[in-house]
C-alpha cells in the first residue's frame, strides 16, 4: 500500500497495480477524468516526488510532457509513495447509477448522426451536471460512452447524439436494428467535463462533429448560474467537413442567456459557395481571439483536435489549468 498526496488537501492510499484515479475515488476524492484509457489528457498530473508505472500507454501526453514529469492518473500506479500536482473537483457530483431505459425517439440529424432520446423509469433517481456523459449498455453487455445533449432531465428523458462508426458493434445496433421501445441500460453520470470558475472569463467552446452535444448541454446550463458567476462572454467554434455536418442551429444569442455571444462554424472541406471560416477550429479561434490570458476553453471532439488545440492554445498564452477537454475515443471494438 502506497501513500499518494495531491496538493495540500488530497491524501489517500493506493494499492499496487491500482490506478491513482481509482484509488482516489475509493477514498472519496474525485479527480478530473474523462476517457479512463490514457488517450485523453483530462487527468494529467505532475510528478513531484516518487516513482510510478504506466498500466497502459499514455497516448494523451506528448513526449515533451512525459519528459517534464507529467503522468495520467487513470493509467498510473505507484511504485513508491507519491506526491503529485493535479486537479481535484470541488463540485458535489451526482451519484453514479445503473438504470434501465427505453428508446423514446430516434431521428437522423445528419449523414451518420442520430438523435436518440432515452426514457428513464418515472421512479428512477438519476441526475447529472451539463457536460457529463453516460455509458449505454446494450445487448450482450456491450457498452459505449455518449455525452448528454440536454441540460436537464425533461420528462425523465435524456438525449444523445450518436455518430456512426463503420463496422462498430454499437453503431450496427443504433443505425440498423434499434427501434422505439427497445430496452437498454445506462450507467452514469460520468466525467468531470462541466463548467466551473467562469466569473469574469471569456468562455470558449471548441467542438468537432458530435462533440457539440455536451456544448449544447452546457449552454443550456448557463441559465442556472447566478449572474455574478456567469462568464464575460461566450463563443462557440464548431468544426465539420461540410455544411451538412453542422446539424444544430447555434446562431441564436439566446443560447448564452444574456452574455455576449458568438457562433463561428468552421469547415475543413467546404463547398465553393461557403463564405464562412475554413480550416480548423483552434486556428480560427486564435485568429479571432489572440489574447487568451482571460479565457477558459472547453474542447470536445476528435482526439486529433483536442491534442492539436491544447498544444497550440497553451503555447499561445492560455493558462494550462483553463484548458478543459473531453476527447471522443473509439473502443478497440469500435463504437
Amino acid at each position: 500500500m502506497y501513500s499518494v498526496k495531491i496538493g495540500s488537501e488530497i491524501h489517500f492510499a493506493c494499492e499496487p497495480g491500482e490506478s491513482v484515479l481509482d484509488a482516489a475515488a475509493r477514498a472519496g476524492f474525485t479527480l478530473a477524468y474523462s476517457c479512463r484509457t490514457g488517450r485523453c489528457s483530462t487527468c494529467r498530473c505532475k510528478m513531484v516526488q516518487g516513482k510510478s508505472a504506466a498500466l497502459h500507454p499514455e497516448l494523451g501526453l506528448t513526449e515533451a510532457e512525459i519528459a517534464d514529469g507529467w503522468v495520467l492518473s487513470c493509467v498510473r500506479t505507484p511504485l513508491t509513495d507519491l506526491v503529485l500536482e493535479g486537479e481535484g473537483v470541488a463540485a458535489r457530483l451526482p451519484p453514479v447509477r445503473t438504470v434501465p431505459c427505453r428508446i423514446q425517439a430516434m431521428e437522423g440529424l445528419a449523414n451518420g448522426v442520430l438523435r436518440v432520446v432515452l426514457r428513464l423509469p418515472a421512479t428512477s433517481e438519476f441526475d447529472f451536471i451539463p457536460g457529463q456523459y453516460v455509458n449505454v449498455i446494450g445487448h450482450g453487455g456491450v457498452r459505449r460512452s455518449y455525452s448528454l445533449a440536454n441540460a436537464s432531465l425533461f420528462g425523465k428523458c435524456i438525449e444523445l447524439h450518436v455518430r456512426e462508426v463503420p463496422g462498430g458493434v454499437m453503431s450496427g445496433y443504433w443505425f440498423y436494428r434499434a427501434k422505439v421501445g427497445d430496452l437498454l441500460r445506462i450507467n452514469g453520470p460520468l466525467g468531470t467535463f462541466f463548467l466551473r470558475d467562469l466569473s469574469g472569463l471569456h468562455l470558449i467552446f471548441l467542438a468537432t462533429g458530435t462533440g457539440i452535444a455536451p456544448v449544447v448541454s452546457m449552454l443550456g446550463g448557463l441559465e442556472r448560474l447566478p449572474i455574478e458567476q456567469r462568464p464575460a462572454s461566450v463563443s462557440v467554434y464548431w468544426g465539420g467537413r461540410r455544411r451538412s455536418d453542422l446539424y444544430v442551429d447555434l446562431t441564436s444569442s439566446d443560447l448564452s442567456h444574456g452574455v455576449p455571444y458568438a457562433f463561428v462554424p468552421v469547415l475543413s472541406r467546404p463547398d465553393r459557395d461557403w463564405t464562412g471560416s475554413r480550416g480548423y477550429v483552434q486556428h480560427e479561434l486564435l485568429a479571432r481571439h489572440p489574447d487568451l490570458s482571460q479565457s477558459v476553453v472547453y474542447a470536445c471532439g476528435s482526439e486529433s483536435m483536442i491534442h492539436g488545440a491544447r498544444q497550440l492554445l497553451i503555447s499561445s498564452g492560455l493558462p494550462t489549468r483553463r484548458f478543459m477537454s473531453d476527447a471522443f475515443v473509439c473502443s478497440a471494438a469500435a463504437s
